[in-house]
């Protein structure tokens, strides 16, 4: 059993490379660039959009961690031929890193995703992720650390924020069991905060005042646009904190405990964890 793992130096995906390596399964992890294997990880230069590099990548593999790129907005051109070949090349599982409430969402690219992977015959898991708590110090830290400020267009709603730690460990029991086979989950932390409540979290771990700023839909286009995102990126970005503006990211669910034997990592201890994302040097 060889898993092809996409996306596998993001943020859920670099752990479930460690997890499946610390079962000693036989891992592939996906990167653009070719370098060394690392223990019993080895490297495949892959890119959806990118024809020449899906043989060898897939080659042998049995299941694949399917995450999709943040810069692949039109899915059906860029990502589903890939998917359509890995099926061909042998490929018999795929665990899709989706997001909450994508069933309902047609504007976000993971519904298409997931409609494609329901008809197309090979076993599969949503792993519908809560909004996780590392876009805070990843996509956001710079404007954390050096603004004080969250800004995201979420309104007063509530978000189910998920440790990626978490999404990872149940992605991994998807690939490696079959409990979760045609089963759409959605891991989540035990509470839903608002952005606010999150500033105030984030404040308290780092001894200095964290404000949440919530820009309409326009300003944070502009906002997005002036630091140089792409227009599809921010686009999607929009389509996914509507969903938190209106409640439909604020669901918590007892999926992860059910699944991992365990409580879900707290905001707190990821705070505490991640702290030197936001440090002042």
């Amino acid at each position: 059993m060889t898993v092809l793992v996409t996306g596998a130096t993001g943020r859920v995906g670099r752990h479930v490379v460690s997890e499946l390596m610390e079962r000693n399964l036989p891992v592939r992890a996906a990167h653009r660039h070719a370098g060394p294997a690392s223990g019993i990880a080895t490297r495949a230069v892959f890119s959806f959009a990118d024809p020449r590099t899906w043989r060898e990548a897939m080659r042998g593999a049995t299941s694949m961690f399917v995450m999709r790129p943040p810069q692949i907005s039109d899915v059906k051109k860029d990502m589903l031929p890939a998917l359509s070949a890995a099926r061909e090349y042998g490929i018999k599982r795929m665990v899709l890193l989706s997001l909450q409430g994508a069933d309902r969402n047609p504007a976000v690219p993971h519904h298409a995703l997931e409609k494609w992977l329901r008809d197309s015959g090979i076993e599969w898991t949503f792993v519908r992720a809560g909004f996780f708590m590392q876009n805070l110090s990843t996509t956001h830290a710079a404007e954390i650390r050096d603004r004080g400020q969250i800004i995201v267009p979420a309104g007063n709603g509530r978000t189910s924020f998920v440790d990626a730690r978490d999404v990872a460990a149940v992605a991994v029991r998807a690939l490696t069991g079959d409990t979760l086979v045609r089963r759409a989950v959605t891991p989540t932390g035990a509470q839903a905060l608002t952005y606010a409540e999150a500033a105030d979290l984030l404040g308290a771990e780092l001894n200095r005042p964290i404000r949440y700023a919530s820009p309409g839909p326009v300003a944070f286009w502009r906002h997005r646009r002036a630091l140089g995102i792409p227009r599809a990126e921010t686009a999607v970005m929009l389509a996914l904190y509507s969903a938190c503006r209106f409640d439909m990211a604020a669901g918590v669910t007892r999926d992860v405990p059910d699944i991992l034997g365990r409580e879900p990592i707290s905001f707190e201890r990821f705070a505490h964890d991640e702290r030197e994302a936001w440090s002042v040097c």
